[in-house]
C-alpha cells in the first residue's frame, strides 16, 4: 500500500525535535541512526527536483510494488527507506553524462553489442514512465498510481516482459524491458545505497539484511558463515544504526 498521510503525537513531537542539529538530537539519547532517520525528509512532504508531479506519483507506485514492505523478515520496502527520493536526486545529476551517445544505434541488438538506446538513464525513465502511463489510460481509464495494487502489479510484469509494445505506443527506440530493468536497477541501487545519497533511510535496508555498511575492518567475520553480524551497519558519515 501507497503511504497515507497521519498527524500524530509522536510525528508532532518528532517534528519538534527535527528543528534541532543533529548534534542535539544524539545527544538527547537517540543513536546516530536514528537521529539521522528523523533528520531525512519525509517522503509524503518531500518536492521532488527532477521528476514532475506525475511521474513523481509513477515513481512511487512503481517502487512500492518493486520493493514492497513486509518481506522476509518483514524487511522495509523502498516507500520506508526513501528510494524514490534516492532515484529523483540521481536523475537530477549528471548521470549517464559518460555514455557515449552518437550511434548508431540497434536497440533489438543483442546484450554483446553494448548500450544500444539513444536515451541516456533520465530519457529512459521519463518516456517509460509516459509511454505506460498512456497504455494505463487507454486500458484501464487511469493513470499507473491511480490502479489497484494488483493491476500495478500486473502492469509491470507486462512491461517486464514487452507484453506492452513500446513501438505500438509510438517509440520505436525503447522497449518496455529496458525501461522496466532501468527502473528497477535504480530502485535496487536506493534501496541498499549509503543514506548519504537519500535512499536506504535509517540504514533500514543494511539492518534487515545484515550488512556492515563502511566499517573499516570486520575480517574476523568474513569466514563465520551463517553467523549473524551482531555490531549493526555504520554509514560513510559515521551514523551507526
Amino acid at each position: 500500500m501507497l503511504l497515507q498521510k497521519e498527524t500524530t503525537r509522536r510525528k508532532f513531537l518528532l517534528g519538534s525535535l527535527l528543528a534541532l542539529p543533529l548534534g542535539e538530537l544524539v545527544f538527547k539519547g537517540l543513536t546516530a541512526a536514528q537521529a539521522a532517520e528523523m533528520a531525512a525528509p519525509d517522503l509524503l512532504d518531500y518536492k521532488p527536483i527532477f521528476f514532475s508531479a506525475d511521474e513523481w506519483q509513477f515513481v512511487m507506485a512503481a517502487c512500492d510494488r518493486l520493493i514492497p514492505a513486509g518481506g522476509k523478515g518483514k524487511a522495509p520496502g523502498a516507500l520506508e527507506t526513501n528510494v524514490p527520493i534516492f532515484i529523483d536526486q540521481q536523475m537530477h545529476g549528471d548521470m549517464g553524462s559518460e555514455i557515449y551517445m552518437q550511434g548508431p544505434f540497434n536497440p533489438h541488438a543483442p546484450a554483446t553489442m553494448g548500450y544500444q538506446i539513444p536515451f541516456r538513464p533520465q530519457q529512459i525513465l521519463q518516456t517509460g514512465i509516459r509511454l505506460v502511463n498512456s497504455w494505463c489510460q487507454q486500458q484501464h481509464q487511469k493513470a499507473f498510481h491511480e490502479l489497484e495494487v494488483a493491476d500495478r502489479e500486473a502492469v509491470l510484469t507486462q512491461v517486464q516482459k514487452n507484453q506492452i509494445v513500446f513501438a505500438d505506443l509510438g517509440e520505436s527506440a525503447l522497449q518496455g524491458s529496458q525501461f522496466f530493468s532501468e527502473l528497477l536497477s535504480n530502485t535496487k541501487h536506493g534501496y541498499l545505497s549509503d543514506p548519504m545519497y537519500g535512499g536506504n533511510k535509517g540504514m533500514k535496508a543494511w539492518i534487515a539484511i545484515g550488512f556492515p555498511g563502511a566499517r573499516a575492518s570486520y575480517l574476523e567475520w568474513v569466514k563465520q558463515h551463517n553467523v549473524p553480524y551482531p555490531l549493526g551497519p555504520i554509514s560513510i558519515k559515521g551514523e551507526r544504526a
